[in-house]
């Protein structure tokens, strides 16, 4: 890791403002690729969408993130945080404006599907820089003993911009227009570039005789190391379900629960709040208890049981969804109560990553699982159409449910498998 010429400047407390940088960084860009699923309905209509195609076009923001994850996180181990976050945070501001100009719908004007599907790949390829940038620097400021919660506060950054997409964007293109709702992120993104051009830098030089965790980092590297394949793996198949609720949540209430706006946009709020409550707790009590392996077990299981249980309640209401509001209600409740639980355990997992590369490859495996993630990102609100179309709402709650359930052993192997790896690998080593 290269040191900036000022970073002996910095005491050990500028820490918290380069978490802060990031978190700012990472909610400007969650309120676009997490706020603008939630104005799918309203999208729908301006831009005179059917379902498959809304899908594809709310995917490709996800595979354009996807597809520029690795090479960000790549570009970051080399350059450092602060360049990366500047480039990728001020392309996607000047992104944006392209869009409020020329991808907008207006009065008498649609714009054709390529200038949306076209700007919205290129704000997904410019704005995932501020992944593992982000997450760099949490590893690099951060000693062992704090970085599960630093990780945590940096991940609450994805639901806080989510929140307040799902609060402010709908009102803002129901009322203003598409071309304000840009021109906001456009802001966003400009404003979150200003402070981590103020804050983030490379940390002071630690001690080389500083005994850390890191020096267990496997010297090959993350593209390596099957360990970080298989987290990697996990990770972005437990997204699955967590993004079928923010790209098509809005949809499923609407059209099949028949909520109105309001109750629509504080389901979602409650989703990303709570999420963002329960990041920051998982990993305060993870640091603690050192038990972050049968956490994300526990998550994964909970997800498991709440999606199947969604998918017998839709089977359970048929056609009679509008009828009762009790049932409406418990539509809302267990949408909520599940994107909170498949959103809860983002942190804890990335910072087992992190840890497992070590924080000077950080940026490499960050890139990696972020690029896992949003790999599901597309291909989740793309399948989601077919799977209506084959059998309805059930179909899709339950393929959530199992991706849940393949998600668990490759995030935390049973204890039992765990201890008999590390066992052979102590045996080949001693040989």
């Amino acid at each position: 890791m290269r040191s900036s010429p000022h970073s002996s400047s910095f005491s050990p407390r500028h820490r918290w403002k380069v978490l802060a940088a990031g978190v700012a960084a990472n909610a400007a860009f969650s309120v676009a690729f997490s706020g603008i699923p939630m104005t799918a309905v309203l999208m729908r209509t301006g831009y005179q969408l059917d379902n498959a195609t809304l899908g594809l076009v709310l995917g490709l923001m996800g595979l354009g993130i996807a597809v520029s994850e690795l090479p960000w996180g790549l570009l970051t181990d080399r350059w450092g945080d602060r360049p990366v976050l500047l480039t990728g945070l001020g392309s996607t501001a000047i992104a944006l404006v392209a869009m409020a100009l020329w991808a907008a719908p207006g009065t008498g004007h649609i714009p054709g599907l390529g200038w949306l599907g076209a700007g919205l790949l290129l704000v997904g390829l410019l704005g995932g820089s501020v992944n593992g940038a982000s997450g760099r620097a949490v590893m690099t400021w951060f000693d062992a003993s704090e970085r599960g919660l630093a990780m945590s506060i940096r991940q609450t950054a994805v639901p806080l911009g989510g929140g307040i997409g799902a609060l402010v964007l709908p009102f803002v293109a129901l009322h203003f227009g598409f071309a304000a709702l840009y021109g906001l992120l456009a802001l966003l993104c400009a404003l979150s570039a200003a402070l981590s051009w103020a804050w983030v830098h490379e940390p002071p030089l630690a001690p080389r005789n500083n005994k850390t965790a890191e020096t267990v980092a496997p010297k090959s590297g993350p593209l390596r190391d099957a360990r970080v394949w298989r987290i990697v793996a996990g990770i972005g198949i437990l997204c699955a379900p967590q993004f079928s609720v923010l790209s098509f949540g809005t949809v499923f209430l609407h059209d099949f629960g028949h909520a109105g706006l309001a109750a629509i946009t504080a389901t979602m709020v409650f989703v990303q709040v709570g999420a963002m409550a329960m990041r920051v707790w998982s990993g305060r009590w993870t640091d603690r208890r050192r038990n972050r392996p049968a956490y994300l077990r526990a998550c994964s299981a909970l997800s498991v049981l709440l999606f199947a249980g969604l998918a017998v309640l839709v089977m359970a209401a048929g056609t009679h969804a509008a009828d009762s509001l009790a049932l409406r209600i418990a539509l809302l409740a267990l949408l909520g109560a599940s994107g909170i639980c498949v959103s809860a355990w983002h942190g804890v997992a990335y910072t087992e990553l992190a840890t497992l590369a070590g924080a000077a490859r950080a940026g490499t495996a960050l890139g990696m699982a972020n690029t896992s993630v949003f790999l599901v990102c597309f291909v989740t609100p793309f399948s989601i159409p077919h799977l209506l179309v084959l059998q309805g709402w059930p179909l899709v709650w339950l393929a959530a449910s199992a991706c849940a359930l393949v998600a668990m052993p490759l995030l935390a192997p049973p204890p039992a498998a765990a201890d008999q790896k590390v066992a052979k690998t102590a045996l080949s080593r001693s040989t």
